[in-house]
């Protein structure tokens, strides 16, 4: 079989060197159009809520605030799971959605959801969205080095607190 395929490739350069070249432009064209991501976000669309409620314990946090909350964003299509923690004076839900769910339209539909629901908050209760980011936003780390021991901690911390990170800021 395999002598069968050289000895035809071998009688049929042009048709080899054809099939090559276009395999190679495919495979150019497929190259510029695939999108790529140097760190693709592989986590779930995700909008966190806090509620604050201040000087009231968990408990009372739990079954005045975190509670509603979570059972109203369990109704929001597209959600997987509704995850609330109460402490003293806060709530904090996480509502994860389904994969493939747009970022935006989920915090869209949390909003509209916590503009129904705030009437049956207790008066005092403020509820806001949380940031708009992944948990990709949280992995970048870094560590401020000097291997030639010329400076000591002082001078890298200066360094970091007044021209690191503001660089490091205005990366987008």
């Amino acid at each position: 079989m395999i002598s069968r395929i050289i000895d035809w490739s071998i009688r049929r350069r042009l048709w080899v060197l054809a099939l090559s070249l276009v395999l190679v432009g495919w495979g150019g064209v497929s190259l510029i159009k695939s999108p790529l991501d140097a760190i693709p976000d592989l986590s779930d669309t995700q909008v966190i809520v806090k509620a604050t409620y201040h000087g009231q314990p968990p408990s009372v946090v739990e079954n005045q605030v975190t509670y509603p909350l979570t059972t109203a964003f369990l109704t929001i299509p597209g959600v997987r799971h509704v995850r609330g923690y109460s402490d003293f004076g806060n709530s904090l839900i996480y509502i994860l959605f389904k994969e493939g769910t747009d970022q935006y339209w989920a915090r869209s539909r949390v909003l509209e959801y916590l503009n129904q629901v705030e009437s049956r908050l207790p008066p005092g209760v403020t509820a806001t969205l949380g940031p708009d980011a992944t948990g990709l936003g949280w992995v970048y780390e870094y560590a401020l080095v000097d291997r030639t021991h010329s400076y000591d901690l002082s001078q890298l911390r200066a360094l970091q607190d007044w021209f690191l990170k503001f660089e490091l800021q205005s990366i987008h």
